[in-house]
């Protein structure tokens, strides 16, 4: 063993046992070698005598890579060397005649065989046809050899399509140049040698060494040879033998199945390929899938069918009715049996698209008068493949009941999967309505029927496809009870399957009832058997908690569909519901669900509903609401009774009580409204203002709890809506408690922690913007009180320039600052547009002014998002006709017009819009324009030629605006015709920014 061979082993080893500084020499030293300029005859030199298979790879790695990186540069005798050496190894011969001790690479290992292969192929690439023309035609005669030759003649062959002619591999262009010049000169010399070689080679060794069959290569070079080749009585018979004789390797019957799929699957013209599929006889391979249908053979022939009903389909689609349309609908209706049976019952190729497939063959119904026997038999046919791929895999079915993370991931795959099918699903409803609604009540009555919990999947999937039976009706249909849903929905209303306590069937179960509400709308005979399941077992009560959840919200909306309808039943209803009533807060269950969904809620959004009509009487109504408020904040108060007692915010569990209590009153209030609280029932009114008061006092004994803070902040707006102007006595009160707490946390922690306030406070201003929206200047004393420190709060914390964008803004502290500057940008533009500006000029204001005039001014020149320019602009414009009500007179605000047209025209009007950011073809940035326009418009009005003196004869020549365009927009401006101006605006600035070409900057 040399040097070179010591350093391979050595550099190959990953036992670990070799110590690291050695095997990087070694690295290093086979490195330097395959450096030098006599590498190659090395190599051949070692593959010739050296027995150590990793030297032989090392040895033809080499070469593979020397002949991509140097084969332009070698010297005719050096490329000759190398092609005489390396075509002997592969036809199992000698490189030198005389040596007898040569060593035999086809003898070795299948990876060596492989390398080598990857050898010759690259040869090729460089010298067929035009260097070396005869390698196919020198390598048949080689294979009277035997096996080990032909064994390596299909490796180079599977290595060609590999590395050169098959497109499932991303190639280059000069790739695809190549691989084309060798397809046409194998073509024109050798592929009818090489196929019938095939031939021979398959004859001869069928029975004694399948393995040794080409048929596994074979089929890859189908695609782009002459079919005729294949498709003759002798060869295509004989792959059907192959397929059809028993006592043949499953592994060779296989082979022959996927020849004939690359036979069917060849590119061709619709009538000459229809020819080709009939002059197949594939009917005699059909009893084929019967078998074992987890054998290689049952699989291949699947692929081989579905992929030979698309050939077909294909066919119908394209041809007339002269060119054998008929011929080929009558392949199709002699496969589609066999095909059904492989979607139901096979390992389905992943090529083949099942949906697809049955999507076209579905869309050649659309627009038939009428569909025949086989058609609609063939329907029945794909309603059960459809009804065999939508069931879960019963393997499942406790990840799925519990939804553990195995079971979240299955039934998002299978929500994602099922998209299609049902799309499928609804199309077939289209074309054949009533086969489609037979076939689902038949799923459903034998889900029904079914006595034993065992079949899970199957009851989930009848129940799915009535779901989406329902989904393709429309209205008119939902309501009218077409076909059979008059005996459908009362057999789904009355059924309680064994399998209920499954959450999959219990949830789909829940849906569809909500589903077919519209029918029972119409129908109340039905309404009982609604409520019953609902409220049953089957629904609220169930034991699974995401499903009681579920139908919480479901019975809601069934609640607010039939609302009126359901008055009798009030009583039955509020006797079912008590106990979950009671269940909602109770501590043990709030503990569980504290940071969980509060879905629960929407039982008493359903009671809120049903109580707060007007149809119910006044004193049932004051009972039935009374039944449920007196509890609920006599909760509350024991609770802030025992927190003031323990002297400290309360536990876990007390918050999470009252937090769970505020979120059911909060629901139940949005059942009634504010014409019957306010005008006709002022005594309802009355106990949720009693009620107000005391979640108020939350506030008082958890100023600190931020989710409390939350939930009571929601139910004032809840009540703002609700009461109406009659609120107005709670809100100082309520206001307070929120700013005053609020200030207290703050100057309660150290500044690091400060990160909480602006989420506070955009929850302050949200509130504020509802006020303001819902009682305009009927607000102005509390807001004069609370802008103030709300301003100088806001001015404090958001930085005096942009907040930082990009990448690096992605932390929860940037988004938060983010938020709280869009919404008292929201907040300034709610005061001005609702005639509240003069809460600006109060002398409490006073120090806010500046700040929020170079705040806004900042922002209507530079913020990045478009829509908070647009609403800060308006602002200005506002403020302008508030404030600038007398062009000669005494100014209201002193300094305010000066710095409008100083700064503001100038600076936005002006130059913002020069600045190449200012993107005309975006929508949002032309309706920006458009308010910029308005402004200009305002301020002329208002402020006359003292504006025109500083905006046109300052501002334009300083962009060196040419005195002829300068002129026309004076003109412009004058007229009444806001359009023409904006249009005139915009050319002018367009004509200013060629102008210029980007050489001045002006902000």
């Amino acid at each position: 063993m040399d040097d070179l061979e010591k350093a391979v082993l050595i550099s190959f080893d990953e036992s670990g046992e070799v110590d690291s500084v050695l095997k990087s020499q070694a690295v290093a030293f086979v490195q330097q070698i395959k450096e030098t300029p006599s590498i190659c005859s090395i190599c051949i030199e070692k593959l010739c005598f050296c027995k150590l298979v990793q030297v032989q790879f090392w040895c033809l790695q080499c070469l593979h890579e020397v002949l991509r990186a140097k084969y332009l540069s070698m010297m005719p005798e050096e490329k000759s060397f190398i092609r005489k050496s390396v075509f002997g190894m592969a036809c199992y011969e000698s490189v030198n005649a005389n040596d007898t001790n040569w060593v035999k690479l086809l003898d070795g290992p299948a990876f060596i065989k492989n390398k080598l292969a990857q050898v010759v192929v690259t040869l090729i690439y460089f010298e067929y046809p035009l260097v070396w023309p005869s390698v196919f035609v020198d390598f048949l005669p080689n294979l009277r050899k035997g096996a080990v030759v032909i064994d390596m003649f299909s490796r180079v062959l599977n290595a060609l399509d590999d590395e050169l002619i098959s497109l499932d591999y991303p190639r280059t262009g000069d790739e695809l140049a190549v691989a084309g010049r060798i397809k046409d000169a194998m073509r024109a010399q050798c592929v009818p040698q090489i196929v019938g070689a095939w031939y021979d080679i398959v004859l001869m060794y069928r029975n004694s060494d399948p393995d040794l069959c080409v048929l596994f290569r074979m089929r890859r070079y189908i695609s782009w040879i002459d079919i005729g080749l294949i498709v003759n009585d002798a060869f295509t018979q004989l792959l059907f033998e192959l397929m059809l004789v028993d006592g043949l390797p499953d592994q060779l019957r296989a082979a022959a199945a996927g020849v004939v799929l690359a036979v069917v699957s060849k590119r061709m013209d619709p009538k000459p390929k229809l020819a080709l599929l009939q002059s197949l006889h594939m009917s005699r391979v059909f009893r084929l899938v019967a078998r074992d249908g987890d054998s290689e053979l049952v699989s291949s022939v699947a692929s081989l069918l579905t992929g030979y009903a698309t050939e077909v389909l294909e066919c119908a689609n394209s041809l007339s009715l002269e060119d054998g349309k008929g011929g080929s609908r009558e392949l199709l209706n002699e496969v589609l049996p066999s095909v059904f049976y492989v979607m139901q019952n096979c390992e389905v190729d992943s090529a083949f698209s099942i949906v697809q497939f049955l999507s076209v063959y579905v869309g050649t119904m659309k627009g038939l008068p009428t569909l025949t026997e086989t058609q609609l038999l063939h329907v029945g046919q794909i309603l059960e493949v459809i009804r065999a791929h939508i069931q879960f895999d019963p393997m499942y079915r406790s990840n799925l009941d519990v939804l553990d993370k195995i079971g979240r991931e299955e039934e998002d795959r299978m929500v994602e999967f099922r998209k299609d099918l049902f799309v499928l699903l609804r199309n077939i409803g289209r074309v054949a309505p009533d086969v489609t609604q037979i076939f689902i009540r038949n799923s459903l009555a034998s889900a029904v029927s079914s006595s034993d919990d065992r079949n899970v999947e199957e009851v989930e999937a009848a129940l799915s496809l009535f779901y989406e039976l329902g989904e393709s009706l429309s209205d008119d249909a939902m309501r009218n009870g077409s076909s059979l849903l008059p005996e459908l929905v009362p057999m789904l209303l009355s059924t309680k399957f064994p399998c209920h306590s499954n959450r999959l069937v219990a949830l789909v179960y829940l849906d569809t009832i909500n589903r077919y509400m519209k029918f029972v709308l119409e129908n109340t005979q039905y309404i009982p058997m609604a409520l019953c399941a609902f409220l049953d077992e089957r629904g609220i009560h169930h034991p699974n908690a995401k499903v009681s959840r579920r139908a919480s919200y479901l019975f809601m909306r069934g609640v607010k569909l039939l609302k009126a309808k359901l008055v009798p039943y009030i009583e039955t209803i509020m006797q079912s519901l008590q106990d979950t009533v009671a269940q909602f807060t109770k501590m043990d269950s709030v503990l569980k669900e504290v940071s969980g969904s509060e879905d629960g809620s929407h039982v008493f959004e359903a009671i809120g509903l049903l109580i707060g009509m007007e149809d119910v009487p006044l004193e049932k109504q004051s009972d039935y609401l009374s039944a449920l408020l007196t509890p609920l904040c006599q909760q509350v108060e024991v609770a802030l009774l025992n927190a003031k007692s323990q002297n400290h915010e309360g536990s876990l569990a007390h918050i999470g009580n009252i937090q769970q209590i505020i979120v059911a009153i909060n629901a139940l209030s949005k059942g009634f409204s504010q014409k019957l609280i306010t005008t006709s029932r002022p005594a309802i009114g009355l106990m949720f203002k009693q009620t107000l008061d005391i979640l108020l006092e939350i506030l008082v004994v958890f100023p600190r709890v931020e989710s409390l803070r939350c939930k009571v902040t929601s139910f004032i707006h809840r009540m703002v809506e609700t009461l109406g102007a009659s609120v107005f006595p709670y809100l100082p009160k309520a206001l307070e408690h929120l700013l005053t707490e609020s200030e207290l946390f703050i100057e309660a922690i150290d500044f690091a922690n400060a990160v909480l306030q602006p989420k506070e406070l955009v929850g302050f201003l949200v509130l504020l913007n509802q006020l303001i929206c819902k009682f305009g200047v009927g607000v102005h004393d509390i807001l004069e009180e609370v802008y103030p420190v709300i301003a100088s709060r806001v001015f404090n914390i958001l930085p005096k320039n942009d907040i930082l964008s990009g990448p690096a803004s992605c932390t929860e502290e940037i988004r938060e600052l983010q938020e709280l500057q869009r919404t008292f940008f929201t907040f300034l533009n709610v005061i001005a547009t609702h005639n509240l500006s003069l809460v600006f000029l109060s002398p409490k204001s006073s120090g806010c002014l500046e700040l929020m005039m170079q705040f806004l001014l900042h922002a209507c020149c530079n913020h990045k998002d478009i829509l908070i320019r647009k609403a800060c602009v308006q602002i200005f414009v506002r403020l302008i006709k508030d404030w600038c009500t007398d062009p000669n007179g005494e100014e209201k605000v002193p300094g305010f017009r000066s710095f409008i047209v100083e700064a503001f025209a100038t600076n936005c009007c002006l130059y913002s819009v020069l600045d190449k950011s200012f993107e005309f073809r975006d929508a949002n940035t032309l309706v920006l324009f458009g308010e910029i326009v308005m402004a200009q418009k305002v301020m002329y009005e208002k402020f006359g030629n003292f504006f025109l003196l500083h905006f046109v004869s300052k501002g334009f020549p300083n962009i060196h605006c040419p005195q002829d365009l300068a002129e026309q927009y004076c003109q412009k401006l004058q007229e009444n015709d806001i359009k023409a101006l904006k249009s005139f605006y915009q050319s002018l600035i367009e004509k200013l920014r060629l102008q210029q070409n980007g050489s001045l900057v002006f902000r």
